[in-house]
């Protein structure tokens, strides 16, 4: 979250003179880590407990441990941070999201365009057609968890019908949920990921693209093969064609570098078009579903506002510079600060279970080392994104297992050896970072 204040009173840093004090000062992130993960290790539920408390504790132990000023300066900065205007376009991007998200839901167009997709599969290909459907529903939706409850019930009966394996197709549908929010213009990964290193969503989608590319079209052709013996038939329902225009719409004009307010903008009145152009839909029933899209955003933009003001303060008291100092120490060149960021968003992630949580919470620290070591902001937003999303697949406490393996009705754990995209993906990201050429530049 890039906390670079243009006032010279927050742009500040106060000098961490003492180890003891630096580590008193990043005391906030233990604080969250110890409280979110271990209460949920306690209790063996990894949604126990809230990620909004967890962060409103560690906000509230931040501002207890901040120096120097009173309590009300501190409040002061803190609120400063939290209103950063990287963090409120989050939040303004954030809220369009959720309300196309659940317009679009609301006039069937996720329906639409899981009939489009899985219209187009010969039958001898339906892993690779459920993995494809997943990737061109998680890239127009912006989100792994609805691509997930919108598929998985198609996915399951297509299993029982052609007696295919069940944890083999729920992973084709996480790892392709996982390619669309790892690249959509409306996923709130690329959204904190492109705020948080300043960078233009198409930029970062360039750079994004020649990573997963290749894991997406070699776990594609794999899917082809484990399929190729079967010949399910697949029956669709009818195809609404006008239901499925408004994510055309969003994926064509974010792909053409449109800003993403003015796609979602679209996106919205295109809904609210269908909504008056069918009798089907009411208009107050249309509102009332992005009401609800709104509000399904409120813990991720609490979140995002706890987050910036707690590292703000952390920011304030030399922090940053020190996590920087330490997770760079010994780090040579473009590659060894590509290998930390990697590094630091995969273990934030681990222990959240939320990948936008981790990039929010560790974007503005991989910023300063992308600057450090001259990595392009498109490249750094890429490996936050790509990272993040790999973890998030791949940890069985995660939303999207813990969803697929309720409406699959399997264990997380019979899913996770089937998650070939997710493997895949995360190794052709490390070779990218170990073996991309690139010269190496020492500061």
């Amino acid at each position: 979250m890039g906390l670079h204040m243009n006032s010279s009173t927050i742009s500040r840093e106060l000098p961490v003179s003492r180890h003891s004090r630096a580590w008193l000062i990043l005391s906030p992130l233990l604080v969250f880590f110890l409280l979110y993960v271990g209460v949920s290790v306690v209790s063996g539920d990894f949604y126990t407990m809230p990620v909004t408390v967890a962060f409103m504790a560690a906000s509230a132990w931040a501002l207890i441990i901040s120096r120097p000023g009173n309590f009300m300066k501190r409040v002061e900065r803190f609120s400063a941070g939290a209103a950063h205007r990287n963090i409120m376009m989050m939040i303004w991007i954030f809220i369009m999201a959720g309300a196309f998200a659940s317009a679009a839901k609301y006039i069937g167009a996720v329906d639409a365009t899981v009939n489009l997709t899985l219209s187009f599969l010969p039958t001898n290909m339906v892993l690779a057609g459920v993995f494809l459907a997943a990737c061109v529903i998680s890239l127009s939706m912006g989100t792994s968890v609805g691509t997930i409850v919108a598929l998985m019930p198609v996915a399951a009966g297509l299993a029982n019908k052609g007696e295919l394996s069940l944890p083999l197709i729920a992973g084709a549908v996480v790892g392709g949920a996982f390619f669309g929010d790892n690249l959509s213009f409306i996923s709130d990964t690329t959204i904190a990921a492109t705020r948080t290193q300043g960078c233009s969503m198409k930029d970062k989608f360039r750079s994004n693209i020649r990573i997963v590319a290749p894991a997406a079209a070699g776990v594609f052709i794999l899917y082809i093969i484990l399929g190729s013996g079967n010949s399910t038939d697949i029956s669709t329902g009818e195809i609404a064609w006008a239901r499925v225009l408004p994510y055309l719409l969003v994926l064509v004009t974010a792909i053409c570098g449109m800003n993403v307010m003015l796609v979602l903008a679209l996106g919205i009145l295109s809904t609210g078009v269908v909504t008056l152009c069918s009798d089907s839909f009411g208009t107050m029933p249309w509102a009332s579903a992005m009401g609800q899209g709104i509000v399904g955003m409120g813990e991720l933009i609490i979140v995002t506002l706890l987050a910036g003001g707690m590292l703000e303060l952390i920011r304030y008291n030399g922090g940053l510079s020190y996590i920087i100092r330490h997770l760079t120490a010994g780090v040579r060149g473009k590659r060894g600060g590509e290998l930390s960021i990697a590094l630091m968003v995969s273990l934030a992630n681990m222990c959240t279970a939320n990948n936008t949580v981790a990039i929010v919470t560790m974007g503005d620290i991989a910023r300063r080392i992308s600057r450090q070591f001259g990595i392009p902001a498109p490249r750094a937003a890429s490996l936050l994104d790509t990272f993040s999303c790999m973890v998030q697949g791949l940890i069985p406490y995660g939303a999207q297992l813990l969803m697929a393996s309720a409406i699959a009705h399997i264990s997380a754990l019979d899913i996770i050896p089937n998650l070939y995209y997710p493997f895949v993906m995360g190794a052709v990201a490390l070779g990218f970072i170990l073996f991309s050429r690139h010269k190496e530049e020492t500061p």
